[in-house]
């Protein structure tokens, strides 16, 4: 293919992704230096979107790895359909779609038909919009350059034993929202790196796109199905700072093993898991500096907790018009099967002044017909 012309390049430590700039036409070649590793989008306009840099890197040589498609506006990607990621600039592959409800802030309406405003804690009254998000596996080559924006291992599940603080996580697996999506083609029988690629997906040259679900990838969807599925999502803007929040949950286990309780822990208790998942977007050009978080958690059971701190996951991530976004994966536990979550963020300006971003309220449900514990990478 012909080499990427009126381009530009971001670096990523001594590796860069380049695409071409003008959208007008597509497809488009997708180019990277040898061994490249993810990109950022710059910026978005309704003509271009294309990529930044300051210092090319010395010697590297472009290859082309794949030619991008027209992003799809209505319908949904099939599984084995090979993307970039537009905010976080990895290389991915669509396993299978999920339809969640967006809880959307932004746009509440004033008079909703069915309102949903959890435990009434001042927030506004929103309704549910249907909205497509995907299961996919991230490229191995990428993770190394996405760890400082988004975690790789922030898909989490409870071990299938009675140990209620046990956790294991399975690398390199994500959650996307269908605009974050640019959708591309490869030549490459394996264009993705990644342990399970080849495990879940068969290549098939008659297809578009030419891989197809192994029954391996469907019969470990159907049984981790309660675990994995994704049904909530609730976005709230404040300054300019998007948040946005996905519950999942995980389970639920008898506090009664050997060792240690957790506070207010009782033997013998049982014990509710969830996992969520935050990203914070900066949709503004200034630069600033999450702080502080402040949490307030209230169980079904009564109890309602306030959890104060800085940063957030040992972090205090910086948003820029460069890096914009910052996406981590927490968890919570309680002794009742549901529960609230809101609370606040605390961000810095460059001249020290700080400013609270509020954290969308959402609900903690459990699964009712819990049966058996997630399987993992066990067939």
């Amino acid at each position: 293919m012909a080499a990427c012309t009126a381009r530009r390049a971001l670096a990523v430590g001594s590796r860069w992704w380049s695409r071409s700039l003008t959208g007008a036409r597509w497809p488009r070649p997708l180019c990277a230096a040898a061994g490249a590793g993810a990109f950022s989008p710059a910026s978005t306009t309704t003509t271009r979107r294309h990529l930044s840099s300051r210092n090319r890197p010395e010697g590297k040589v472009l290859e082309t790895v794949g030619v991008f498609e027209v992003p799809k506006q209505n319908g949904k990607y099939e599984t084995g359909q090979l993307f970039l990621h537009s905010i976080f600039g990895y290389r991915g592959v669509v396993l299978f779609p999920w339809q969640a409800r967006l809880y959307d802030r932004d746009v509440a309406s004033a008079a909703p038909e069915k309102a949903e405003n959890p435990a009434g804690h001042g927030s506004k009254e929103v309704k549910g919009k249907t909205h497509t998000y995907y299961q996919v596996l991230i490229d191995a080559r990428d993770c190394p350059h996405i760890s400082q924006r988004s975690q790789t291992e922030a898909v989490t599940f409870l071990a299938n034993h009675d140990d209620s603080r046990a956790l294991y996580a399975i690398p390199g697996l994500d959650y996307v929202s269908h605009e974050d999506i640019l959708p591309y083609t490869s030549t490459d029988q394996v264009p993705i790196q990644h342990e399970l690629f080849e495990r879940f997906l068969l290549y098939d040259q008659t297809k578009a796109p030419p891989f197809v679900a192994r029954e391996t990838l469907r019969a470990w969807q159907e049984k981790n199905h309660p675990w994995l599925e994704l049904s909530d999502v609730h976005r709230e803007t404040t300054e300019n700072i998007r948040v946005t929040v996905i519950p999942f949950y995980m389970g639920m286990r008898v506090c009664g093993q050997p060792g240690p309780l957790l506070a207010g822990e009782a033997q013998n208790s049982h014990v509710y898991w969830w996992r969520y998942c935050i990203r914070l977007e900066n949709l503004d050009s200034d630069v600033v500096q999450l702080r502080e978080r402040h949490w307030r958690i209230f169980s079904l059971s009564g109890t309602l907790e306030t959890v104060r701190g800085r940063g957030v996951v040992g972090r205090e991530p910086v948003l820029s018009k460069e890096q914009p976004a910052f996406q981590y994966s927490s968890h919570v536990s309680l002794q009742a099967s549901s529960g609230h979550m809101w609370g606040t963020f605390r961000f810095e300006r460059p001249d020290g002044s700080h400013f609270d971003v509020r954290i969308p309220p959402f609900s903690l449900e459990s699964n009712k017909d819990e049966k058996t514990p997630p399987s993992g990478l066990h067939w």
